[in-house]
């Protein structure tokens, strides 16, 4: 656990690429970490985590008293520093036992036998591990039992040094460690990365693209190109290897049992075939709205019910596995024909090819592209004829041509503290927009920050984390301090008097919110600093564009 613990800290301190890979390579070449150490080190910097054998509650109420501080305090302390494992740290005294340096893979086994046990030997566990372990390690402790272990270093980081460690190519590193793995099921990493077997449910690591940012001079002849719909549901492999189908979220989720009907028709492949989609509720021959999909989603269990109402469906956009043989090497030109031919043969409804769109020129395109709503797509998606199936985003092969997305102008309503570097900073808003069904909308906010009755009243409609700069979220926050009507734990209510124009994909009804709307993917697109509250937008405004 030192070791990991020191590692976690070198990660965290630096932000410069070279330093991070530097102490990676570090770690994982070093003799006295085990091999077992080194395959939990990779599984949690992946961003794996153990089950969570403890509420939160009980933790925070374990550390008040035995730090012997106020549960008010300690609340105080939490709501500032945003990040429980760091609070419950620093709040202790350092250790007065002696510490014993205990390996990491021993450490998760623990926690793994922890969460059946009773409540009272939990505490007994977790109170004497904070009595004896030094700070640094307490707090990676805490963010293992917590479950909220984040690190200063992204998965393709941890993969290029496991490249440079163990003299893989990093697009195989990638491939090896896609899917779900458990670290007790190998002997080291070498085992994983130069076994001569495959777990034949293991998915292959999605080939991704970059936002359009070059102009059409620049792109060459468009006969070069194939275009297709960018479709909105979820990005998705289906894989049919020894008779089994397993199908795979762009997270690397396994989802096949979310989505029985689809695991059904797909049994219809060719046993050896893998394709790459966009999973969709496809119903009559016809593409249905993402929020028909939203409502099969997380689900434990599908009724049949659920399964007729909103089938699901696949519309296969590439291939690479062709009987058995792994095909990305082969160009999309070459690859296209092999999907046409497994498509054709599967015979299925729910799962289809998903069609180019014909053009002549580039102007033509952009004026098919401005359609794609109607065709309950986001855009379109260019991919060079002659790209191999990559591994994560190569510039210039693969480009995503989306249609400018809605926006309306909302005001501020709560706020709460960031993650990470923002921890101290209020970097999470929600956003709401005038519900004029209860009065008009005020033409002054009165000192209480609130609207009096018979007036407008602002409805809840956004949650919004990014799109400002460094030096607004300062401004921002600034204000937000100076201006809170409120407190509910470490959420903030504010006064009515900042406008943000917020940007998003999609918009649907919903019945799980009070503005009965609910929006997709949204951002800030900019501070309004110029523009009155009074002048923000409306709920009705927002219910035109479900039309």
């Amino acid at each position: 656990m030192r070791d990991f613990a020191q590692l976690f800290n070198d990660l965290d301190k630096t932000t410069k690429t070279l330093k991070k890979v530097a102490a990676l390579n570090s770690y994982f070449s070093n003799t006295k970490v085990s091999d077992q150490d080194k395959l939990w080190a990779t599984w949690f910097l992946s961003g794996e985590r153990l089950p969570q054998p403890i509420n939160r509650t009980l933790l925070k109420e374990w550390s008040a008293e035995l730090a012997n501080v106020p549960d008010w305090l300690f609340a105080e302390s939490y709501n500032q520093i945003a990040d429980l494992a760091e609070t419950i740290t620093l709040i202790l005294s350092e250790p007065k036992t002696k510490y014993r340096n205990k390996r990491l893979h021993k450490w998760a086994a623990e926690l793994q036998n922890l969460k059946p046990k009773k409540i009272e030997e939990k505490k007994q566990y977790v109170t004497k591990v904070w009595r004896s372990l030094p700070r640094l390690e307490r707090f990676v402790f805490n963010k293992l039992i917590t479950g909220a272990f984040r690190v200063g270093a992204s998965k393709k980081l941890v993969y290029r040094s496991l490249s440079q460690t163990y003299d893989v190519t990093e697009d195989e590193v990638q491939f090896r460690l896609s899917g779900k793995w458990i670290p007790d099921d190998y002997e080291s990493i070498e085992e994983i990365l130069h076994s001569d077997e495959i777990n034949h449910a293991k998915p292959y690591p999605f080939a991704l693209a970059y936002q359009l940012d070059r102009d059409f001079a620049d792109m060459g002849k468009p006969a070069d190109w194939q275009a297709e719909w960018k479709w909105d549901g979820i990005r998705c492999q289906v894989i049919k290897r020894s008779g089994e189908v397993h199908i795979w979220s762009r997270g690397e989720d396994l989802i096949t049992d979310q989505f029985p009907d689809l695991a059904l028709a797909a049994e219809n492949l060719p046993d050896g075939t893998a394709i790459d989609g966009e999973l969709l509720v496809i119903q009559d021959n016809q593409i249905q709205p993402f929020n028909t999909l939203q409502a099969r989603l997380g689900r434990k269990n599908v009724s049949k019910k659920m399964q007729d109402k909103n089938p699901a469906g696949i519309l296969a956009y590439d291939i690479f596995e062709f009987d058995g043989e792994d095909i990305r090497e082969k160009s999309l030109f070459e690859r296209r024909i092999l999907l046409d031919k497994v498509i054709t043969k599967t015979k299925s409804e729910q799962i289809r090819l998903s069609d180019t769109i014909n053009f002549k020129n580039w102007q033509q395109l952009a004026k098919i592209k401005d359609t794609a709503r109607e065709q309950e797509a986001e855009g379109v998606m260019l991919k060079q004829l002659s790209s191999k199936y990559f591994v994560g985003r190569k510039k210039g092969q693969w480009w995503k041509w989306k249609v400018d997305p809605y926006t309306l102008d909302m005001v501020l309503m709560y706020a709460q503290r960031g993650s990470g570097r923002r921890a101290t900073l209020y970097t999470d808003y929600t956003l709401g927009v005038w519900d004029t069904s209860t009065g008009p909308v005020p033409d002054t906010i009165p000192e209480s920050g609130f609207p009096q009755k018979g007036q407008a009243i602002l409805v809840p409609l956004a949650k919004a984390y990014s799109g400002l700069t460094d030096t607004e979220i300062a401004k921002v926050d600034n204000w937000i301090k100076k201006n809170t009507f409120e407190r509910f734990g470490p959420v903030r209510t504010v006064k009515v008097g900042q406008v943000f124009e917020i940007a998003f994909e999609g918009i649907a009804p919903s019945t799980r919110h009070k503005s009965g709307l609910a929006v997709r993917f949204p951002r800030i697109k900019r501070w309004r600093t110029d523009k009155p509250v009074a002048e923000a937008d409306t709920l009705e405004n927002a219910k035109q564009l479900l039309n």
